[in-house]
């Protein structure tokens, strides 16, 4: 039995390396990768090969591949586009594991390079990786290998950066050199043909020498994949990413609000931020967020303490952060006391915090401990400029003991040149990073901030959905059936408020009316005053056509409002699109005008807009992108980025709005979109949210064209809850059990269960004793990627609330295709044939997901689970060491 070693490696850690289109030119890149691979030994061997040298470098040249005594490992390709596709070929035909393209002349040429492009992947695929075309090379200071034509030889350290840009590569190198930063890795991914941005993270997710992983990004290549990758690495490390690009040429014409509204760059600030990416925006920003994160944790909070010998740095400081969206902290009356204590009588008594001109040392010192202690105080910048009385190096000296407080970073701004140096020296060297000027500092305080709303969006457990709504997903595919055969994509608003009424929104009650009788009947009905609209299958915005009649009080009213839309419609030339009228109840409530809404992003799929509504809702353009499927928290989340959401939590005397109730209204429509993704875009504008409820006043719905069958619309970047896997169970006592993936709500129901299990349980499980669970265990075991992860849950649902009886999982290494597997039954439920249908359950997902091989590790003594697996068709057990056995099953085997 073996462990597969990572196909990326050979890009590493290669013992050969061929260069085709060694040269003995001077300047040119074959003569420079030559130059690089062999003034900077790698413990391999460099085999030129150019069948018109017989020497390069002063190292003998082959004619071909085939000439080469050994076999090579990596191959480095300098050769013009229109060869490559022949050398690839050989390549594999002798085994060569890797190979880097460094030839330009592909995709980026057009329709010809692109298809030199699939040639090379065709010739390529599955029997070797490729980094490449059209890039720089790889640096790797950890085994010295420099197969790049860069100008010099990166430096070491615990930084691994992947730029798609070489132009850039070479200048970061430049750059990082003078700043003295080091690498783990130095990787230019070029068009990244084979080898992508996602293979990388997850490679160097698992490096041991790297602390951060930082991306120069123009295209982000295969979105799900990307995310589902940054998402796993960034709960260990901290990835960050310039995203270059931010403004196309053109905005995309859209028939939505939502879709001129949800621009493509925000939609990758959305996406970054789901994954617990770290946006930034240049390349110093890149290394310098590695660099300070590394230092110090993340803040809690927006809240800034600003501490300063000066008035205008301290102005400047709360300036850039009030600008940026940060906050100064309130300080509590017992800060303010204490302070007052400590400091002299005509300090700021406020903050920002004047220590005044003659601050010393101490003063400094004492005000830093003072905030620390401060409950509303999330960060603290301490500003220093050197005056007369000033000791930069002393007072740096003092704040030394503060360099690692629990969540709350301490940033230090030491203004000036020489007479401020060694202070600055000295607040780096002890884990406090400094700056030049108060504004660097706030940016670096602010992207601190996104950092850990970003982490957290990862690990926080969302409440449960009610349970009162089942949607009707049967109604919604009849609806939009009725639409297909009338040769309509556009929903009427009837039609659209059935569809969010199956899903369980809360609408007003509309009907369509085709005929002014009908108008005058239904408003009878609903009660006046009413709302009438234009009813069309064709027209967009009802507004803009004069569509709309409000506070209907009578029927001369209604005839009058029908009368004018028509004659409205009409004068414009679409009297084809006049189909009649809907009519709804006029809702006299207060209150504030929303919008909830989605369009299909060709690169994200289905994108969720929420923000201020209404007829301005492009004018005010207060809005926030998020990627579904959306839980409670996250619809929270999306929520708190919008102006509107403070007065939504009650300004001025008025009362705050059900915000639970918005909630579920957004998680709830995010499942629309998963289980349709035949839905092109969708407006609810106006969502009406008073102090009592939530009511969607108006619908729009918008279907992919006819032509596009629905698994050939873009799919979710983030996998959906797979609900295809939920199954009951009966037990061997009769009683009925359901099986079903695991979900973050889910931990208190984990807790439970560990709870239950005996010390022999948890030993077999865990081969220790785990008494409890912590929390970053917890978020391992309910927050799941669906791709990459799966857990089956057996519940058993009981008079005081759901039971989890047991789980089996497994966690999918996604370049190896190997999945570690692990099973847990409760004490009181083992002997209930439950782990044996976990395992059958979780072997038959694991096979239709593509995973390889299911391996794992059981203690010796645990016989019943080693029966178990030899009975499901486990390979007999390796012993590891003298308690442990490793066990496999071949899943690609199916005899």
């Amino acid at each position: 039995m073996t462990v597969l070693r990572s196909s990326l490696d050979s890009l590493f850690y290669p013992q050969s390396v061929a260069v085709f289109g060694a040269s003995a030119e001077p300047g040119s890149v074959g003569n420079i990768l030559m130059r690089n691979l062999l003034e900077n030994p790698f413990g391999g061997v460099v085999f030129p090969i150019n069948p018109k040298r017989r020497a390069v470098q002063g190292v003998h040249c082959y004619p071909n591949l085939a000439a080469v005594p050994e076999k090579v490992e990596l191959a480095v390709i300098a050769t013009p586009a229109a060869t490559v596709p022949g050398v690839v070929r050989d390549c594999v035909a002798h085994g060569v594991a890797a190979a880097v393209i460094i030839s330009a002349g592909f995709a980026e040429l057009g329709t010809e390079g692109r298809k030199l492009e699939d040639e090379v992947r065709s010739l390529a695929r599955g029997k070797m990786r490729i980094v490449g075309p059209n890039c720089l090379g790889i640096i790797h200071p950890p085994s010295n290998l420099n197969a790049s034509f860069a100008a010099s030889m990166a430096a070491p350290g615990n930084v691994a950066l992947l730029s798609q840009s070489g132009a850039i590569c070479t200048a970061i190198l430049d750059w990082a050199r003078q700043a003295h930063i080091g690498f783990s890795s130095f990787v230019s991914v070029g068009s990244m043909l084979d080898v992508d941005f996602a293979d990388l993270i997850d490679y160097f997710a698992e490096d041991a020498t790297t602390r951060s992983i930082v991306l120069y990004m123009e295209s982000i290549g295969k979105v799900r994949k990307f995310l589902s990758a940054a998402r796993s690495a960034s709960r260990a490390k901290h990835v960050i990413v310039v995203k270059a690009g931010r403004h196309e040429a053109g905005a995309r014409a859209a028939a939505s609000h939502t879709g001129a509204l949800a621009g493509a760059d925000a939609v990758y600030d959305a996406a970054f931020r789901r994954a617990g990416v770290l946006r930034v925006e240049t390349i110093p920003d890149l290394f310098h967020m590695s660099e300070i994160l590394a230092m110090q944790p993340p803040p809690r909070g927006a809240g800034l303490a600003i501490l300063t010998n000066a008035g205008g740095p301290g102005v400047m400081a709360a300036d850039a952060l009030m600008l940026a969206g940060g906050q100064l902290a309130s300080l509590t009356p017992e800060t303010l006391a204490r302070l007052d204590a400590a400091l002299p009588p005509f300090w700021s008594h406020a903050n920002p915090i004047d220590l005044l001109g003659d601050a010393t040392p101490e003063r400094y010192r004492l005000a830093v401990e003072v905030c620390a202690k401060d409950v509303t105080v999330q960060g603290i910048l301490v500003l220093l400029t050197p005056q007369a009385m000033t000791d930069p190096t002393a007072t740096a000296r003092q704040l030394q003991s503060f360099a690692h407080l629990a969540d709350k970073p301490v940033l230090a701004c030491w203004m000036g040149g020489a007479s401020v140096r060694e202070g600055i020296d000295l607040l780096n060297t002890a884990g406090i990073p400094t700056f030049e000027a108060p504004e660097s500092a706030i940016r670096a305080f602010l992207h601190m901030v996104q950092y850990r709303r970003n982490q957290e969006l990862l690990y926080e457990t969302p409440a449960a959905l009610p349970e009162d709504v089942t949607p009707d997903t049967q109604r919604v595919q009849q609806i939009f059936a009725q639409a297909r055969a009338a040769g309509r994509t556009l929903l009427t608003e009837v039609e659209a408020k059935q569809v969010l009424a199956a899903y369980g929104a809360p609408v007003v009650p509309t009907v369509a009316c085709r005929t002014v009788e009908e108008a005058v009947a239904a408003a009878k009905k609903i009660g006046y005053p009413v709302v009438l609209k234009v009813l069309s299958s064709t027209l967009t915005h009802k507004s803009d056509v004069g569509g709309v009649q409000l506070n209907l009080a009578d029927e001369p009213a209604v005839r009058a409002a029908y009368a004018v839309i028509e004659s409205n419609v009409r004068q414009l030339g679409k009297q084809d699109a006049f189909e009649g009228v809907s009519v709804q109840a006029m809702i006299q409530e207060r209150g504030y005008e929303l919008i909830i809404g989605s369009s299909v992003d060709r690169q994200f799929g289905p994108v969720i807009l929420f923000g201020w509504g209404g007829v301005l809702v492009e004018v005010f353009k207060d809005r926030a992108l998020g990627l579904p499927p959306l839980n409670r928290t996250l619809a929270r989340r999306l929520m708190e980025r919008t102006k509107i959401y403070e007065a939504l939590q009650g300004v001025r005397g008025q009362k705050a709005v059900p915000l639970d109730a918005l909630e579920t209204l957004l998680a709830r429509f995010s499942q629309l979109l998963v289980d349709f993704p035949e839905i092109q875009e969708v407006d609810l504008n106006p969502v009406l949210a008073t102090p009592e409820r939530v009511v969607v006043l108006d619908a729009r719905l918008l279907l992919c064209p006819a032509d596009r069958p629905p698994e050939q619309c873009p799919r979710l970047a983030i996998p959906p809850y797979p609900n295809q896997y939920i199954a009951p169970f009966r037990l061997r006592d009769g009683r009925e059990v359901l099986i079903r993936p695991i979900r973050p709500e889910d931990e208190a129901l984990i807790i439970a269960l560990h709870a239950s299990h005996s010390e022999h349980t948890i030993r077999m499980r865990f081969f220790s004793m785990v008494k409890t669970l912590s929390r970053d265990s917890l978020i391992r075991l309910c927050h799941l990627d669906y791709d990459r992860e799966m857990a089956l849950a057996a519940v058993l649902q009981e008079r005081d609330g759901p039971r989890l009886l047991g789980v089996a999982r497994y966690y999918l290494q996604p370049e190896t295709g190997v999945a570690e597997f692990a099973l847990v039954v409760s004490d009181a439920y083992q002997r209930q044939g439950l782990g044996r249908h976990l395992m059958q359950r979780l072997i038959a997902i694991a096979r239709e997901r593509g995973v390889r091989r299911l391996v794992g590790q059981v203690l010796a003594e645990n016989t019943p689970m080693l029966h178990l697996l030899h009975s499901l068709g486990f390979a007999p057990p390796v012993l590891v060491d003298n308690q442990v056995m490793r066990v496999e099953l071949d899943l690609t085997d199916r005899s």
